[in-house]
């Protein structure tokens, strides 16, 4: 008999298609740096760019999660979260017990079953009925 064993953690991280905008700014900037060499001073900006990418992300385990901003990383045990909550067009937030929420980076509704997986189903998973009702149906047939 196999058993599936449940990763210590799990890190979300922004997509590495993103790299593809630093390609992008790059051409701008040497675009601009031909037409005044003073601009070279944005050459900077594919640098923060790669760095921010990078840095971005959150990490999940069994303990809790942690969300790394841009210049500040939030620990939450499970203990303390209330529930997710997926605001239109925006990062998805963590809300605590006491009202207020952090923001998970790289986080979307798609990688609710790995959150469920990790958090040992504090995070409930909406697509696990689903899964089961399509897997009787199979066996059924």
């Amino acid at each position: 008999m196999s058993r599936t064993r449940t990763p210590a953690s799990f890190t979300f991280a922004i997509s590495r298609l993103s790299y593809l905008t630093v390609l992008v700014t790059l051409l701008v900037v040497f675009m601009m740096v031909g037409v005044w060499t003073w601009f070279a001073v944005l050459l900077v900006l594919p640098v923060v760019q790669i760095w921010w990418i990078r840095r971005i992300k959150t990490v999940v385990d069994h303990d809790g999660l942690t969300a790394v901003h841009t210049f500040d990383s939030t620990r939450v045990p499970w203990s303390q979260v209330a529930g997710l909550q997926f605001p239109r067009w925006r990062a998805v937030r963590a809300v605590l017990i006491d009202g207020g929420y952090v923001r998970l980076p790289a986080v979307t509704f798609d990688d609710l079953p790995v959150l469920a997986l990790i958090s040992d189903g504090r995070v409930p998973d909406p697509f696990a009925a689903e899964r089961a009702a399509r897997l009787a149906a199979e066996a059924r047939d």
